[in-house]
């Protein structure tokens, strides 16, 4: 049983979860092969089922065009998970609105398409907050993400000013939650939560702190669901960060369907789940 694993050519960091699946699956009897995306020459044609796990230059000026015609390529010889549908619909930030528009609850994003002027000002009075984060609707890790309050707000201004130049920019209250109580990411490996970790916030490619993981609290788990239930195909993997609000409610922060950590390491038993996952749909 042939698997792709696609990764990138340059990845900008480490993939932890590599080398716990590769041997997870070499177990199973899968012999699994990373192949870049953006490498020509990467056969994703002979394997039955191709993955997609660290393609983390997509969002890279002049790659989003070329990624998504490989995602389509790529589901037109083999079976891709997560599938076409759900990257297409996944990589721009703007599925947020839609979650939000269906009642799940999520941090309130104001959407400031490429060339929008509007003064960061008047986006963070629409929003009705005095610190808020400014980063790209594409985008991976924290690249260009910026927290923005009253003693940096000229060059939040000019930060804003220049991702808009190149794309769309979400703007979103500062969470002061994810300072104390973090953020908590949960794991979702073939339509089972399995774990969630707690992650402080990063800017700027600032490093990422994981912790091990922790017990899943009813409100996050029902808040995961929700967001799940919205989706519009099946899933062989999730990731859903969320915060706490001011009134200690759980609120979406992201939903990652493309190319999340699942940070695997922290959990034993969603390895062998994702493990057996992937060789069920190879076989």
């Amino acid at each position: 049983m042939n698997v792709a694993i696609a990764t990138c050519l340059k990845l900008p960091e480490v993939d932890v979860d590599a080398p716990l699946l590769h041997d997870a699956l070499v177990a199973r009897g899968v012999r699994p092969t990373l192949a870049a995306w953006d490498d020509p020459t990467a056969d994703f044609a002979s394997p039955r089922l191709c993955v997609i796990r660290s393609t983390w230059n997509y969002w890279l000026p002049g790659n989003l065009e070329r990624f998504l015609a490989w995602v389509d390529r790529t589901a037109a010889t083999t079976t891709l998970l997560n599938p076409a549908r759900v990257v297409r619909w996944n990589l721009h930030k703007r599925y947020l609105l839609e979650l939000a528009n269906a009642g799940v609850p999520v941090v309130p994003t104001e959407l400031v398409e490429r060339g929008d002027a509007r003064p960061l000002v008047e986006v963070m009075r629409a929003l009705g907050a005095e610190r808020v984060v400014v980063k790209p609707a594409v985008s991976a890790g924290s690249f260009d993400t910026m927290k923005v309050e009253a003693n940096n707000l000229d060059e939040g201004e000019q930060h804003l000013r220049a991702v808009a130049s190149r794309g769309d920019v979400l703007v979103q209250p500062y969470v002061t939650s994810v300072e104390g109580w973090g953020e908590r990411s949960l794991v979702c490996i073939d339509g089972t939560i399995t774990h969630a970790i707690r992650k402080n916030p990063r800017f700027g490619g600032e490093h990422e702190s994981v912790s091990p993981a922790l017990p899943i609290e009813p409100d996050e788990r029902a808040l995961a669901e929700r967001a799940l239930s919205n989706v519009p195909e099946p899933l062989l993997y999730a990731r859903i960060d969320m915060a706490r609000d001011e009134h200690g409610a759980p609120v979406l922060m992201e939903l990652e369907l493309v190319e999340p950590s699942l940070f695997l390491a922290q959990a034993p038993a969603a390895l062998e789940r994702f493990a057996d996952a992937i060789a069920s749909r190879a076989g």
